[in-house]
């Protein structure tokens, strides 16, 4: 439902389906909070970073998504709420198959094998060089961006702050936050796949 004073929802996916980021975060405004209970109530073993998780990913994916939409199918709110909804069972899976590849430090064959699996972090020559140039085409892609996406994205992807450290020092909301730094690597996927063809 659309807050009073808002632009209409219509508008709004007109708007975002040209690629206006300002629209498509009007209509995560208008749409998070409908978002999180769903969830909240779906996944009620969820604890909160994980619904924030999710709400974060699923909106990610609408926006990437956001020309197959059609209105003639369903409202935007029950698309949504079906890209979370199959969001938020991946992420349980994928955090199930984390939790079973955690190491036993009872069994010393597990921490044997655990151990010899884990490299002695000393950094190849090449993989030197490999760092320090994706490091230069990183600036120079950061740097293009607009001013919307441009400080936060060099906190993260340059400074190599955390979602939670961009938000405090930045005082925005941590779901902002997520969501600047995902538009932002889409545009720079997108900058990367034109100088590719």
């Amino acid at each position: 439902m659309a807050k009073p004073g808002s632009r209409p929802i219509d508008e709004l996916l007109r708007l975002a389906i040209i690629g206006d980021g300002a629209a498509f975060t009007e209509l995560w405004d208008t749409h998070i909070g409908s978002l999180r209970a769903y969830i909240k109530t779906r996944m009620k073993n969820l604890d909160d970073f994980y619904v924030d998780d999710i709400c974060s990913r699923s909106f990610e994916k609408a926006f990437r998504q956001i020309r197959s939409y059609d209105p003639s199918r369903s409202q935007f709110g029950t698309w949504l709420m079906t890209i979370a909804h199959n969001t938020a069972i991946d992420t349980v899976e994928q955090e199930n198959k984390v939790r079973k590849q955690y190491v036993s430090l009872d069994s010393d064959r597990k921490v044997s094998i655990a151990f010899n699996s884990i490299g002695d972090g000393e950094e190849t020559p090449l993989e030197s060089i490999i760092r320090n140039e994706d490091q230069v085409r990183t600036e120079k892609y950061v740097e293009g961006l607009p001013d919307l996406y441009r400080h936060i994205a060099r906190m993260r992807l340059i400074d190599g702050l955390q979602y939670k450290e961009i938000a405090e020092e930045t005082g925005l909301a941590l779901n902002t936050v997520r969501t600047r730094i995902r538009r932002a690597k889409d545009q720079i996927d997108r900058i990367k796949n034109n100088e590719q063809q």
